[in-house]
């Protein structure tokens, strides 16, 4: 399921937004202030945020200008301002789409689907977590700079957890998202590549892959 997180200091909207969204099959997350959005951003890595111009604590126009410094994640723009130099100047910063208020909750979905259809063939080729560098291209993987000799399964797994860092994944999550449902083995063998995937990953003060006792796993670079 994809995740969609809404950077809108306005409550109402913020709701029927996030309603939404999650009407059409997606999750959603909320932030009302523009340094909590950004902070949540950085961490749960969603797939495309919806951001308002004009927010307290730091305004969208920064916020989009950190973000396309660090990623490649798709904006899609909320701004009471209307101006063809506002729409212009939103693009140039880096947000992927522009929409103008007062707007109709469906469009800013309908959006937001064109949005990801067109980003799905340009994925970020290199995730970096911490000392963790992913290449999606190349099926690599390297820590501290060091390759990690890694088998196809624990590639897949890998990617799965870095696309959904801070989530707690069920063996059947995470043998959808890695193998796209397609794992004849028990599922139990997917606690055996956790585990050989977590000694190829694991140094002093860096473990990434927590066991969530009775739920799954996550995967966090958190400071402890």
């Amino acid at each position: 399921m994809q995740n969609i997180l809404i950077i809108e200091d306005e409550k109402r909207i913020a709701h029927w937004v996030k309603t939404y969204f999650e009407r059409a099959g997606y999750s959603a997350e909320v932030a009302h202030d523009g340094k909590v959005g950004l902070a949540i951003a950085r961490e749960s890595s969603p797939d495309l945020i919806v951001l308002d111009l004009m927010l307290p604590g730091i305004d969208g126009t920064e916020i989009c200008r950190r973000l396309r410094q660090e990623s490649d994640v798709p904006i899609i723009m909320l701004t009471a301002k209307g101006t063809q130099p506002d729409r212009l100047n939103g693009l140039d910063i880096g947000a992927d789409d522009y929409i103008v208020k007062p707007f109709d909750p469906e469009e800013v979905v309908a959006r937001a689907r064109a949005v990801l259809r067109r980003v799905k063939g340009t994925v970020q080729k290199s995730i970096t977590i911490g000392r963790l560098t992913i290449n999606t291209d190349a099926h690599s993987a390297s820590l501290n700079g060091h390759s990690i000799d890694l088998s196809q399964a624990q590639f897949a797994l890998l990617l799965a957890f870095a696309q959904h860092q801070n989530q707690v994944l069920t063996r059947d999550q995470l043998i959808e998202l890695a193998f796209n449902g397609r794992y004849d083995a028990f599922d139990r063998a997917i606690d055996t590549h956790i585990r050989r995937l977590r000694k190829l990953i694991h140094e002093d003060g860096f473990e990434p892959i927590q066991t969530v006792y009775g739920a799954g796993y996550k995967f966090s670079v958190e400071a402890k």
